[in-house]
């Protein structure tokens, strides 16, 4: 996660809670970064205007003003508890961060005895799935979706032949065996290629924007992936 994206990111956990408080030790290690980074990151917050203040003592930390929070949300437990269902079966899949982030804040913003009675359904509610393959190396090509941003990236191909190659990422395929595959423009080929993510070996965002392609686009290429194992070049 870059700073940007972390920055945005503190304001909606500390959104979720309000008025609650979250210490800096607490938001660092929700976001993998040391305490010493998130006070840098509040006070470029407070500078930008953003209404954070801290509670001093041994249970204060940072919060943002009440004011900025979201109301309580008009979900039943029953309904609450099939969002998180739904959200809970991310997985490893792609998003699953901003799923898991998602659920964090519907829970936070219903009323505390609605909040409880979801809590206490959803312990009732077991899934038992076999996790379907999804590499590290997806947070990567998550974000360039996001920002719409031109991907390098190592891949292997299925005959051990490896290249470096520029992608314009278009969308996320879940197909047959369980496994996950990028579909996108390859400027090496000049042609819309599929990439299995088990086999990129790593990848970069550029600076670069991709251009806009609409997944309308790549239709043709999905019964490929979801059917058979597809061939990569």
């Amino acid at each position: 996660m870059n700073r940007t994206d972390r920055l945005y990111a503190i304001v909606e956990e500390l959104r979720a809670v309000a008025p609650r408080c979250k210490s800096a030790r607490e938001l660092a290690a929700r976001f993998e970064v040391s305490p010493r980074t998130v006070e840098r990151d509040i006070s470029a917050l407070q500078q930008s205007g953003v209404p954070i203040y801290a509670e001093p003592g041994r249970r204060g930390g940072y919060a943002l003003d009440k004011r900025m929070s979201l109301p309580p949300l008009n979900f039943t437990p029953a309904e609450a508890v099939a969002v998180a269902v739904a959200l809970g079966r991310a997985g490893d899949n792609p998003f699953a961060f901003h799923a898991r982030g998602a659920l964090r804040k519907l829970i936070a913003a219903m009323s505390p005895p609605d909040g409880a009675r979801a809590r206490e359904l959803a312990a009732r509610v077991h899934m038992i799935v076999e996790p379907e393959p999804y590499p590290r190396v997806s947070r990567v090509i998550e974000q360039a979706l996001l920002h719409r941003r031109v991907l390098r990236l190592r891949y292997e191909d299925q005959k051990g032949r490896t290249t470096v190659r520029e992608v314009e990422p278009a969308i996320f395929v879940g197909g047959r065996g369980g496994h996950w595959y990028l579909v996108g423009m390859c400027r090496l080929r000049q042609d819309v290629r599929v990439f299995r993510l088990d086999r990129i070996g790593w990848a970069e965002e550029t600076d670069e924007t991709a251009p806009e392609h609409p997944p309308e686009r790549f239709a043709p290429h999905l019964p490929d992936v979801v059917m058979r194992s597809p061939e990569f070049d």
